[in-house]
């Protein structure tokens, strides 16, 4: 057997988006291989007819991908990545040989939605399309995600495919900020989110996505799989992200990012025999590699990073609010709702509600409360649909699989609450919590390799 044959061939792809991540910095470069992506993406999904969930492989990899190129000035607009995703899925949808039923539920929702933009009040010379457009893109490709994945069957081999394709894109990632990010000691640290760190992008959506990125490559070391072919390089790119996502000192994203993988390996490993020796195991290892990690990083950003997450700011004072302004928001959203409980406000009049109000202009941070302030009692309705239709799928299935299902719910959940809808990433996250996954590929694999 010839060396080349014993490397896994998936290593050469991280090899690939390492290169990505440094010619990324070049921003026409950046546009050339979004466009490639795309087009490729597109492409397989025509001459394959969506055989082997190819919509859904490419659509995570542009969930994975959007923030990296946001960041990149890759886009030729801002939410392209959002209407890449609707293009693959519903192009999936159309023509795919196998027959899938689409549930009238999510069709209600869409329509739901629609209803809160007759009631919008958006001063001139602002646009109303814009305004109207900025905040229903995320909701409503939710809604084509829910009606894509409703009560499909997907494989557990299928599952991993996706959270690989969605995992490549967190490599070239963390390259372009080593790359972008200066030495160091020529950073000021301060109480806040840094955005040097973050690549010269927003710390939250950049903390957001690599939350995602370290339960990608935390799955796949979970369950004994791998991700770029080789062990150790999983474990060093999960302990490199969760290390980049700390020095950003963006809390949304890493609290999400650990909360959903306790969760997730509760489950997992709950649904295996031995599951406290497989628990302390994995358990003590992280705390051995993490709390270096956290010493370093804490040491780089002078305290700083301690500060942040203990809500002190540069001179050790404690806060007033742990929430970076967002409860201010939050509750000038539910006084919407109060003075409006029937429609709301109207869609994308929250800001300029808050410029009236509080005497600045912010979009929301917070989908739920967007909902209600905008939609009003409409928007109640809408957020019980989404609670109970995945919870009630959820329920069916076999603990192993409530891991999966939790996973893709509390990602879509978190974001939401401090980052609204502003990625693609929460509306793929919410149509993955409410399919069927089914165990009967791998049952083939082990029979095949039986045989063999």
């Amino acid at each position: 057997m010839s060396r080349t044959s014993l490397i896994d061939k998936k290593i050469y792809l991280v090899g690939l988006h390492l290169l990505m991540g440094y010619l990324l910095l070049n921003p026409v470069i950046s546009k050339s291989i979004f466009l490639v992506v795309f087009t490729i993406g597109f492409m397989t999904i025509l001459t394959t007819k969506n055989a082997n969930e190819e919509a859904v492989k490419w659509s995570a990899y542009i969930v994975g991908a959007e923030v990296l190129f946001r960041m990149s000035k890759g886009l030729l607009f801002y939410e392209f990545p959002k209407y890449s995703v609707f293009i693959f899925l519903f192009t999936g949808l159309l023509l795919e040989k196998k027959r899938h039923d689409i549930s009238p539920v999510f069709i209600i929702y869409i329509l739901l939605l629609m209803i809160g933009i007759a009631f919008s009040d958006i001063p001139f010379p602002e646009s109303i399309r814009t305004n109207v457009i900025f905040n229903l893109s995320g909701p409503i490709l939710l809604g084509l995600c829910a009606m894509y994945f409703y009560k499909r069957k997907i494989s557990v081999n299928t599952i991993f495919s996706i959270l690989r394709y969605m995992g490549f894109p967190m490599i070239s990632m963390v390259a372009y900020i080593y790359f972008k990010v200066p030495n160091f000691e020529d950073i000021v640290f301060g109480g806040v989110s840094n955005r040097v760190t973050s690549g010269g992008y927003g710390p939250n959506q950049v903390a957001t996505i690599l939350g995602v990125g370290m339960f990608c490559y935390a799955a796949f070391i979970l369950t004994g799989k791998k991700l770029t072919g080789y062990r150790i390089v999983d474990i060093a790119l999960f302990f490199y992200i969760f290390y980049r996502t700390l020095i950003t000192l963006s809390r949304g994203g890493l609290i999400a990012g650990i909360i959903t993988i306790l969760v997730f390996a509760t489950f997992y490993f709950l649904s295996r025999r031995n599951s406290m020796v497989h628990i302390l195991k994995y358990l003590a290892i992280s705390i051995f590699v993490a709390i270096p990690i956290w010493t370093y990083t804490a040491t780089v950003t002078d305290g700083m990073l301690i500060n942040r997450y203990t809500n002190k700011n540069a001179r050790g004072v404690e806060k007033d609010d742990v929430s970076a302004g967002r409860v201010e928001i939050f509750m000038n959203e539910i006084d919407g709702f109060v003075k409006n409980p029937f429609f709301g406000i109207g869609v994308g009049s929250g800001k300029f509600k808050r410029e009236k109000d509080l005497g600045y202009t912010v979009a929301s941070h917070n989908e739920l409360s967007r909902l209600l302030g905008e939609h009003g009692a409409i928007g109640f309705l809408i957020l019980m649909l989404l609670i109970v239709v995945p919870m009630k799928s959820m329920n069916r299935q076999q603990l192993q699989n409530r891991g999966y299902l939790s996973a893709f719910i509390l990602f879509w959940f978190l974001t939401i609450n401090h980052s609204a809808m502003r990625l693609a990433m929460p509306a793929f996250m919410y149509g993955l919590c409410t399919i069927v996954i089914t165990h009967s590929k791998d049952i083939q694999w082990v029979q095949k390799k039986s045989e063999a």
